[in-house]
């Protein structure tokens, strides 16, 4: 698939989510909340899907006008008093960073949503919205819109499996993915000077209008050294003191800061799993980029790179309603660790442990934590190997798997 020398790729290249949004839309009268982060291309899928739609911003003024006005005015706008052929698509684009938000929401649907087709998307999460005022439980389903991925550069349209055959993906196109990250625009581009350009305006929106919309946080500067020092430390436990005292903040400071730093999906945690693990490890977790590209050491990026793909893929599941996803590392008191678990429905699924350089053999830890938890299958992967055409879940035993073989039976 071609990602250079391509100024309309953004355009035309096709993502897993319009057929995901598309069937929802067509089956179910819920709203769909398309979350995701700044410039993962939320409002160009809507607009791609939708162009005859409603597209309404918080963030326009006149839209806001519209909005604050109320459900009849917004209905105006949308021709929604007009006998129409079939239901309009209206867009609702960071509308949460309005104070009545579910208030309007839960009156438009309730007047409107037998006529009309209804997403809102927004770049923090809305999910953390939900706390106090009027409920829309049962009025939304969530979606959350990740970066490119193996598989959805391969093969978009996805069927009603969770693992798929393998796919090859073209080396220009996997090393673009891993060096520029799959962010829209850097990786269609695969443009150093334009991703340095592209990297430092992101790294500005973020820590000096996202902060702001998001968060009372006044040190804007402390925040933005602790993003630092996190994404050198990506794939490590954390140590919540540790870093109180290099960026002089309190540890509860530094634990709120990061749960905002995940909101705005600069990060993801991913927590030890301790089920079934004699001296487990119960607290600590490890974080990592929604933006692995920045990462300097190797061994943390292609960490990153798989938690990143293992992050999309128990999202998708999960709000697909295949079952509840989740993902863990394991790691015990004698420090024996394997760096991820799936689990799926509570019960441990798969196991990954990455490696970056050569190895013709199965990890102890892998093995050992295997037959711990009992999980039904236990992957090596390695970035030095060339894809082999197998279905990796069809082997039971713990296998040295090519990243790029498993990465393209997820999503």
């Amino acid at each position: 698939m071609p990602t250079h020398q391509n100024p309309h790729a953004l355009k035309t290249m096709k993502r897993s989510y319009e057929f995901q949004l598309t069937d929802h839309l067509a089956r179910h009268r819920q709203m769909i909340f398309l979350t995701g982060p700044r410039q993962v291309g939320k409002t160009t899928l809507c607009l791609g899907l939708y162009p005859d739609g409603k597209y309404l911003n918080w963030d326009n003024q006149d839209d806001r006008m519209h909005i604050v006005e109320g459900p009849s005015r917004v209905a105006e706008e949308a021709n929604l008093h007009t006998l129409l052929e079939k239901k309009t698509t209206i867009v609702f684009d960071e509308i949460h960073k309005y104070s009545k938000w579910k208030e309007f929401l839960k009156g438009f649907f309730d007047t409107y949503g037998d006529r009309i087709k209804i997403i809102v998307t927004g770049s923090s999460r809305l999910d953390v919205y939900k706390r106090g005022g009027d409920s829309l439980m049962g009025r939304y389903f969530l979606h959350r819109l990740h970066p490119f991925s193996v598989r959805e550069i391969t093969a978009p349209e996805l069927n009603d499996q969770e693992i798929r055959n393998p796919v090859p993906i073209d080396k220009n196109s996997f090393n673009d993915l891993f060096t520029y990250g799959g962010f829209p625009e850097p990786f269609l581009k695969a443009d150093k000077r334009f991703y340095n350009r592209w990297t430092k305006l992101r790294q500005q929106q973020l820590f000096q209008e996202d902060v702001r919309d998001f968060s009372r946080i006044q040190e804007v500067h402390q925040l933005e050294l602790l993003a630092q020092l996190l994404r050198h430390q990506t794939g490590q436990l954390v140590n919540y003191s540790t870093l109180a005292n290099k960026v002089r903040i309190s540890v509860d400071t530094v634990r709120r800061w990061i749960t905002v730093l995940n909101s705005l999906y600069f990060s993801f945690s991913v927590q030890p799993w301790h089920h079934n693990i004699p001296r487990s490890l119960l607290k600590q977790p490890k974080i990592y980029l929604w933006d692995w590209s920045g990462i300097q050491d190797i061994g943390a990026k292609t960490e990153n790179f798989i938690a990143s793909h293992l992050k999309k893929a128990v999202d998708w599941w999960t709000d697909n309603g295949y079952g509840d996803y989740g993902l863990y590392f394991v790691r015990d008191k004698e420090k024996r660790e394997v760096d991820f678990l799936v689990t799926r429905d509570n019960q441990p699924w798969f196991l990954v442990e990455v490696k970056s350089g050569k190895s013709s053999r199965i990890s102890k830890q892998l093995l050992y934590f295997r037959k711990q938890i009992n999980a039904q299958y236990a992957f090596q992967l390695s970035f030095t190997r060339d894809y082999v055409g197998k279905d990796c879940f069809s082997v039971k035993e713990p296998t040295i798997v090519p990243v790029q073989t498993f990465l393209s039976q997820l999503v």
